[in-house]
């Protein structure tokens, strides 16, 4: 695809307002590309403070804002979290022996000083001209890794290693990494610069790192004011530069956050009082919207949503720390987000995964690779004492730090509101805004995908998967979401990924459900009709209209049958159409599982122990397919962490037929060895039209009954004996 074709598409997606705006902000850009740079000018070079030896003495003292890392409370977080102390020191180590590794690829090796526009792994320089002139999306080069080193996420580990160790190293290397970038990186130049998504980051782990390097005697008056007023700059232009319209995902929740830490840690900054108020505001606005009611993230994306709450909670602490009251709406939506996550996660089931994963970090202290779920709800129980999120949630040197901040201060209640009661409960819960239905039976989690494709009109982390169900049991994933993959290192593996023969669901004629329009964008959204819930009984009934686009408008619905006494679930698809196709039913099995064709299904098994059997049947004739780790199609393949990926079996049934089909797939988690299987699998049509599912299992005849007019009308029943 041509830069051209992408700028139509992407234009495609927008309001005419939106364009408008867009056209005039890149005509301004045309005259002056030094953008950036120009608002740093246009503000003066002081950043508004004139005495700076008085601004240091008051920033070392902590007078007049939040304290957040600190040599006192660093005793007391290394008593209480060894380990986590320990791994962050091995960290800081690895920084100061020039070792880093990001997302998926290789350790790199870092020079001295070092060369922050240089990927040691391509040998790739980016170039030192206007930000705004780089295109990231056609470089030879992976721009994530490069933008993970400039967000400077590792200057709070070295800062922390000095103050739980007081040995110097740690924090001359900070300095003098802070040093070199702000030397290598003048305002608006380079590829660091190219987003004001990367300044709010970046400026997020700067501000905290300097707080923590406070009474270092390296810290000199002239080197705080250059750091100072790179955060100045970083967080005037998080602010006028902040994502808008179908922009502003995740990003201006980042980006917004910057301008909160920076300004909150330096009030002495010129107008920082009211510059943090307005991001507050705005964050308060964004709350309401990428945090749905039912507490699930707008983006369809497990990991942007933990990113997107996990920065209201830090801006919520942070605003208790300066003694302003937390706006309800920011504290509502991290509640509701809590409460959500929690009930997904439960008191042991895996993390759950649908949309982009990049494995993004708001400000990272502990030394853990990823933030999962329950790390999230850790840190979320120790800024608001959330109860849901302290049953689900996990301790950690992140949630050591806030909540130690916060007991300090005595500024927790601050944070804490009125909470409605948890809206999920066992067995399961149907969250009607994001989407998403979960079931639960014993050790048995199955979850659906009702919801829509992603956020905004570009739904740009959103995946192709409408109606997938996936299932874990005895804490342990069987069938899931494959994950991501790539982003820009390797753009067939990118699509695939997001593709829908890669999901738990159905792929007709080897087509998505949704068209892309690029790697961030998609130009047609499958939109899904809900036709009933029923938690008690366990049942889904579901329809998207993501293949009306071809020739023969082909329609797919599916009904999932999973009941509360912990039995085989049924899913039956219906491909309802007139010409012939190819429909493929997948499932994509967790890498830990080995499959084997046995009969008219699959059998998965983790070592020598059978845990899965899946079985079949069709309206039409079928084949059972298999495959693992294929380089053509890109598909077999799971991917834990961006930019790597194991082989991983997919598996399922193929028909190719004239329109309508009908296909039955069981699922029977084999948590018992001793447990005989499915057997005699069939669907077929009644006189009635309806369509009629049975099988045999452990001496019995199971039988659903689903009507294919009349919404949720599905009978299951046991027979004989």
């Amino acid at each position: 695809m041509t830069r051209t074709d992408w700028y139509l598409r992407r234009a495609l997606a927008m309001t005419p307002r939106e364009i408008v705006w867009r056209v005039g902000r890149a005509g301004r850009d045309l005259v002056r590309a030094d953008r950036v740079a120009g608002w740093a000018r246009d503000r003066g070079p002081d950043a508004g403070v004139q005495d700076w030896d008085g601004v240091l003495q008051r920033f070392r003292a902590g007078d007049g804002r939040p304290v957040l890392l600190d040599r006192v409370r660093a005793e007391r977080i290394g008593a209480q979290c060894p380990d986590g102390v320990a791994a962050v020191v091995d960290r800081a180590d690895r920084i100061l022996a020039g070792e880093v590794r990001y997302f998926g690829y290789p350790v790199a090796h870092l020079g001295s000083p070092i060369d922050w526009s240089l990927d040691p792994l391509t040998g790739r320089r980016w170039p030192a001209i206007a930000a705004t002139r780089i295109d990231h999306r056609t470089a030879s080069a992976d721009p994530k890794w490069i933008w993970e080193l400039n967000r400077l996420q590792h200057v709070p580990w070295l800062a922390q290693a000095w103050l739980f160790t007081g040995d110097e190293r740690y924090a001359e290397a900070a300095f003098a990494h802070l040093d070199s970038w702000i030397e290598q990186n003048p305002v608006g130049v380079g590829i660091a610069w190219r987003g004001a998504f990367e300044s709010g980051l970046r400026a997020v782990s700067v501000a905290v790192a300097l707080q923590g390097l406070r009474d270092c005697k390296a810290l000199s008056p002239a080197r705080f004011r250059r750091v100072v007023e790179m955060l100045d700059t970083s967080a005037r232009y998080c602010w006028r530069g902040r994502s808008r319209f179908t922009s502003a995902n995740n990003h201006v929740i980042g980006e917004l956050t910057g301008v909160v830490c920076v300004t909150a840690l330096l009030p002495e900054l010129r107008a920082a009082d009211t510059l943090c108020e307005r991001a507050i505001h705005t964050l308060s606005v964004e709350a309401d919207l990428q945090i749905l009611p039912d507490g699930m993230g707008a983006e369809q994306s497990v990991c942007y949503h933990i990113f997107t709450a996990e920065a209201l909670t830090l801006v919520a602490a942070v605003t208790a720390l300066r003694r302003r009251p937390v706006p309800a709406p920011i504290t509502a939506a991290i509640d509701r987000s809590a409460q959500f996550l929690a009930a997904v996660v439960g008191a042991g089931d895996p993390q759950p995964r649908y949309g982009d994963d990049d494995g993004s970090f708001v400000l990272r202290l502990g030394a853990e690779s990823e933030r999962t779920v329950r790390d999230h709800l850790g840190i979320v129980a120790a800024v608001t004492g959330s109860p849901e999120a302290r049953w689900a949630g996990r301790a950690t040197l992140s949630s050591a730090w806030l909540g130690a901040a916060l007991a300090d201060s005595d500024a927790q209640a601050r944070v804490a509101g009125r909470r409605p009661p948890a809206g999920h409960s066992a067995p399961g819960f149907y969250a009607r805004d994001g989407g998403l239905v979960v079931l639960r039976a014993g050790a048995r989690r199955v979850t659906m995908d009702v919801g829509p494709l992603g956020y905004l009109t570009t739904a740009a982390h959103g995946h192709a998967d409408a109606l997938a169900v996936t299932l874990a049991s005895g804490g342990r994933e069987l069938i899931g979401d494959p994950g991501t993959g790539s982003y820009y290192g390797d753009p067939a593996q990118r699509s695939a990924h997001r593709g829908t023969a890669a999901h738990p669901t159905v792929c007709v004629d080897d087509s998505d459900q949704s068209v892309m329009g690029g790697a961030f964008l998609w130009t047609r959204h499958a939109r899904v009709t809900v036709h009933a819930v029923d938690l008690g009984r366990g049942i889904v009934d579901a329809e998207h209209d993501g293949y009306r686009r071809l020739d023969d408008s082909v329609r797919h619905r599916r009904w999932l049958v999973a009941p509360g006494d912990g039995g085989t679930i049924a899913v039956v698809d219906l491909i309802r159409g007139r010409a012939r196709h190819r429909v493929r039913v997948g499932w994509p099995l967790h890498p830990s599982l080995a499959a084997t064709v046995t009969g008219c299904g699959h059998t998965a098994a983790r070592g020598a122990v059978p845990v899965l059997q899946v079985e079949y049947a069709a309206t039409a004739p079928f084949t059972t397919q298999q495959l693992c780790g294929d380089d053509r199609s890109r598909l077999g393949w799971w991917s834990d962490r961006l930019e790597s990926w194991t082989p991983s079996w997919l598996v399922g049934v193929e028909c190719a037929a004239r329109l309508p089909v009908a296909v039955l797939t069981l699922l029977r988690p084999l948590g018992d060895t001793a447990a005989r299987p499915v057997t005699a699998a069939r669907i077929e049509w009644s006189d009635s039209g309806s369509l009629v599912a049975s099988w045999s299992e452990s001496g019995f005849g199971h039988r659903v009954t689903v009507d294919c007019v009349r919404g949720g009308a599905v009978v299951a029943e046991r027979i004989g004996g």
